[in-house]
């Protein structure tokens, strides 16, 4: 069986959604990670993404700078 971890990151960018799509797109092409959801809100400039992979993948995100 897979381990799966949850991951919610949120980062201070949310009112140029074209950033935002750029970063999760990298996000979501890292191998066995999976995003579910994102959110963007212009008022508070915040995204927050919901993404789901085995532990390996998922901790690639960490040293990640785009």
């Amino acid at each position: 069986m897979k381990r799966l971890i949850e991951c919610v990151p949120n980062f201070s960018e949310g009112r140029d959604l074209a950033k935002v799509d750029a970063i999760v797109d990298a996000m979501s092409g890292i191998p066995d990670v999976w995003v579910l959801d994102r959110t963007s809100v212009a008022d508070h400039n915040r995204s927050v993404v919901t993404l789901v992979g085995e532990p390996e993948a998922v901790a690639q995100l960490r040293s990640w700078r785009g």
